[in-house]
């Protein structure tokens, strides 16, 4: 069974960096297309970026490129999202998501297995 288990949230100063990581429990980690995804309170879940099983390609959202990266560690069974030059609009539970046939996919729809999330508050 596929457990995802976030972490690296907290608080950061508007401008600042985080860096969140994902935990993916099994062992077919390298099969699947990883993604991290952001919910703000009042707001629809909303696609953040993702990155194939092998790392060679990533998609992003238009309002985080250039800011944010995706990465992964097979060997680890890890994802990761760091992120740069943060701002109050980033202020966001992240979920991290997987799925074996996603390609990159932008909808929520298309991601079978999901973390809890992590909370990431902005401070301006």
């Amino acid at each position: 069974q596929v457990q995802l288990v976030e972490s690296g949230g907290g608080l950061a100063q508007a401008g600042g960096s985080l860096r969140l990581s994902c935990q993916f429990s099994a062992r077919t980690f390298s099969r699947y297309t990883m993604a991290w995804f952001r919910q703000a309170p009042g707001k629809e879940r909303e696609f953040v970026a993702a990155v194939t099983w092998d790392s060679r390609a990533t998609a992003y959202a238009d309002s985080v490129k250039g800011r944010f990266t995706i990465s992964r560690d097979n060997a680890k069974n890890m994802v990761y999202l760091q992120m740069n030059s943060l701002k109050s609009e980033d202020a966001a539970l992240y979920y991290c998501a997987a799925d074996v046939n996603s390609g990159l996919g932008k909808k929520l729809e298309s991601y079978e297995y999901w973390g809890q999330g992590t909370q990431v508050t902005v401070s301006s």
